[in-house]
């Protein structure tokens, strides 16, 4: 279907999130997760063992963040003095949400990628669950962007780089994040940017079907998961991510969530009218040729012709800037975290 005949199609379906106390069946995970065979620009995975940290070794610092399920504390271990991120999970939740929280266990436990927040230990105190996290001193790429309003092309280089190697090593373990957007992506003071927050993650079983939930942040959701019948009912899981971080790339490159004008309320059915039946938000005109090229590789509304992550690591825009040894901390020193 072109893009005039959809444009011209009548009674579009809207489909409104709703949470359905049944959710979906859980899927058998394979363990240990097997490691990705060593592809040009993919990454190697470490195997070593994790340290062993128990939650009253564990001291609250200061809170970093707080969301729909529970909090984040920065804490310090007492005998060690090492920092962490404590993510607690509080109240007693409805199925839907307790099997969230178990996908997200499940995949934290065995992810194993520098490209990924690392998980030290998961905890089930009388309902309330916990998870040691490693710390990222930098914070957020959505802080970084508040802080300096755009991001110049040569940092979003890098922090597409090793994105796309974080969702490399997940997609090859037939691992979906389906929430990625700049809040979710961390950075540290020692330049490494790392994917966090596997609430709304699934792995692949034997069918896609478990991924047409409508979940995640849908601000960033590629058009099939806004309108799956309109794009013939096929989703690609690991091609929703590469959308959603040329998204947010996108973003930090104008300064602006792309796809609405700026005041615009981002409410579902205006985002779903201008994903779905807009064309794709376009790169600033004064962008590289490398980095336009880019961004219409990530934000094809076909998802077919979007590249994978393994493709992308390889497109102009990376190479261009691959000689240089691109220092992250500027961006980090107007924070205060």
């Amino acid at each position: 279907m072109s893009s005039r005949e959809r444009k011209a199609k009548v009674g579009l379906k809207l489909p409104i999130p709703v949470r359905e106390d049944a959710f979906s069946k859980p899927m058998p995970l394979p363990l240990p997760l097997p490691k990705p065979p060593n592809m040009n620009g993919a990454c190697k995975l470490p195997c070593v063992p994790l340290e062993e940290v128990t939650l009253e070794d564990l001291q609250k610092i200061s809170t970093l963040g707080c969301g729909s399920s529970g909090k984040v504390y920065k804490v310090k271990h007492v005998k060690t003095g090492k920092i962490y991120a404590l993510k607690i999970i509080q109240e007693k939740h409805e199925l839907a949400v307790r099997k969230q929280i178990m996908r997200e266990m499940e995949i934290l436990r065995r992810a194993n990628s520098p490209h990924i927040v690392q998980c030290y230990g998961i905890f089930d105190r009388g309902g309330e669950i916990s998870f040691v996290l490693e710390y990222m001193d930098g914070g957020t790429l959505a802080q970084v962007l508040q802080a300096h309003k755009k991001i110049p092309e040569h940092y979003l280089a890098e922090v597409a780089r090793q994105v796309l190697k974080g969702l490399l090593y997940l997609h090859q373990n037939k691992i979906v994040h389906r929430d990625i957007k700049p809040s979710n992506l961390l950075i540290n003071k020692r330049r490494e940017v790392k994917i966090a927050d596997f609430g709304v993650s699934t792995v692949l079983a034997h069918t896609l079907a478990q991924c047409n939930s409508f979940v995640g942040t849908c601000a960033y959701m590629s058009p099939e998961r806004f309108d799956p019948d309109g794009y013939g009912g096929k989703y690609d899981g690991c091609s929703a991510d590469i959308w959603s971080l040329g998204l947010s790339l996108l973003e930090c490159a104008l300064g602006r969530f792309p796809c609405l004008s700026p005041g615009q309320r981002p409410d579902w059915p205006t985002l779903m009218v201008a994903i779905c039946l807009g064309d794709p938000p376009s790169p600033p005109p004064d962008a590289s040729p490398e980095f336009q090229s880019f961004i219409r590789c990530c934000l094809q509304k076909d998802a077919l012709l979007r590249h994978t992550a393994h493709g992308l690591l390889l497109h102009p825009f990376l190479k261009k800037y691959e000689q240089r040894s691109c220092d992250l901390s500027p961006l980090l020193q107007s924070l205060h975290l």
